[in-house]
């Protein structure tokens, strides 16, 4: 029996029916080079290691897990990089997938870093806690429109595939679970700093209850300020909205 360790956020997938379902949304995307996070007791390994013509590596962070997996399958000598997804250098040149349930406490984390990746990750399809899934995916005027629904839009469609019962997993979370799929678009809004792209969304949100002349008025020239759309809401705000703001920051 494989030790579940919560300090990882470990719930390990045992449904089949699931794992088909996601491994049927990642072969609707080509791709000759697939990482895995996460992959614990080899749930979706099993399936992954079969795709015929791929590079296929793994980022695991716990030890035991690793044992059972290059024991499980010796496919898998020499794939699988010991460390953390937040921490490692980028395993691959060139454009790749990745594909996960990755684990609950770090996954707004693991989508910023696809963010930081994003030259490179073609397609992510991943399991997230729902809500946190729901946030990724949200449009503007929803309650659930926020930070990371505009900075992943602006350079990925994103799309939810599937709700995820919590008796998919050994044991149930007390949350439901939700796979998305994120598909890269390009700089197609010609985003020159994301640096400070990343800065206007956050401190927009940060008062979101507020007009946006209040938390952004430290951005902007006095005259700026005046438009109309400083009248608005974060949650209202395109992300072509948020670049149309970026492009006359002081």
């Amino acid at each position: 029996m494989l030790t579940l360790k919560k300090s990882l956020g470990q719930h390990f997938l045992k449904d089949e029916s699931v794992c088909l379902r996601i491994i049927e949304a990642l072969q609707n995307h080509s791709f000759t080079q697939l990482l895995e996070v996460g992959p614990g007791g080899g749930a979706l390994t099993k399936y992954l290691i079969d795709i015929p013509n791929i590079d296929f590596k793994l980022v695991e962070i716990d030890k035991e897990k690793i044992e059972y997996l290059s024991t499980t399958f010796s496919k898998l000598n020499s794939k699988i990089i010991e460390g953390s997804i937040l921490e490692i250098e980028c395993p691959f040149e060139g454009k790749f997938t990745m594909i996960g349930n990755f684990p609950y406490n770090i996954s707004t984390q693991i989508v910023f870093k696809v963010i930081d990746w994003r030259d490179q990750i073609e397609c992510m399809i991943g399991m997230f806690q729902k809500e946190v899934a729901e946030r990724i995916c949200a449009g503007p005027g929803s309650k659930d429109y926020g930070i990371i629904s505009v900075l992943t839009q602006a350079y990925f469609k994103a799309n939810y595939l599937f709700d995820v019962d919590e008796q998919a997993f050994n044991p149930p979370p007390k949350v439901k679970s939700g796979v998305i799929a994120l598909e890269f678009i390009g700089n197609v809004h010609n985003i020159q700093s994301h640096k400070k792209f990343s800065m206007l969304v956050k401190a927009a949100f940060s008062q979101r209850r507020k007009q946006l002349r209040n938390p952004l008025k430290g951005f902007f020239e006095k005259d700026i300020l005046k438009q109309d759309i400083f009248t608005k809401r974060a949650e209202q705000l395109s992300v072509e909205d948020f670049v149309g703001l970026l492009n006359q920051m002081k």
